[in-house]
């Protein structure tokens, strides 16, 4: 089965652009269309006719997947004294959990796990917050607050107060893995 009847063809066509929601093209050939508006038959392979997948269509995902929750959030810098204070401050009012990644950008896996946070973030956002230090741009008074010695050190604060940390310098999954469990202890 080669090619379709015309009029089967003008049929395939219709249906085509309702599943894709397309106007319908206005050319009048046969089947010439039927690749255009979303993929035909495969004739190639007898008696195995499947429905390939045009270009624009879009599968649909799991249905637990809301297309409005991002995938990542970017986590904000503290560049100071003040602002960590105002951070800690903040979330104490609201008793709100808040992750600190010490880390540096000479730092290998520093770099490489801060992506993976930012989706550790999505996954606890709006209850736990997730901010990042990078040790080199802000004052040393600092970096002695958070009595940091190994980067990337991941930190959790509630309640204005130094809770738990994982010094990750293993694995990115186990490093994850491990804040998780540390997230979870304390919501």
């Amino acid at each position: 089965m080669a090619a379709l009847a015309p009029t089967s063809c003008l049929l395939y066509r219709e249906l085509c652009h309702r599943e894709l929601g397309t106007p319908p093209l206005s050319s009048g050939g046969a089947c010439s269309s039927v690749a255009i508006c979303g993929g035909g038959v495969d004739s190639s392979r007898p008696g195995r006719g499947r429905r390939a997948r045009s270009r624009g269509e879009v599968k649909a995902g799991p249905f637990w997947q809301s297309a409005s929750r991002p995938t990542s959030i970017e986590m904000e810098a503290i560049a100071t004294m003040e602002d960590f204070d105002r951070i800690l401050a903040a979330s104490q009012e609201i008793s709100q959990v808040v992750i600190v990644d010490w880390m540096a950008t000479w730092c290998r896996k520093c770099i490489y796990l801060k992506p993976k946070l930012e989706k550790l973030a999505a996954e606890y956002h709006p209850r736990v917050k997730f901010y990042f230090v990078d040790v080199n741009k802000v004052p040393q008074a600092l970096v002695k607050r958070g009595n940091i010695s190994k980067m990337p050190t991941i930190q959790l604060w509630k309640d204005g107060e130094w809770k738990a940390e994982v010094i990750g310098g293993h694995k990115a999954w186990l490093v994850l893995d491990e804040v998780r469990e540390m997230i979870q202890k304390h919501l």
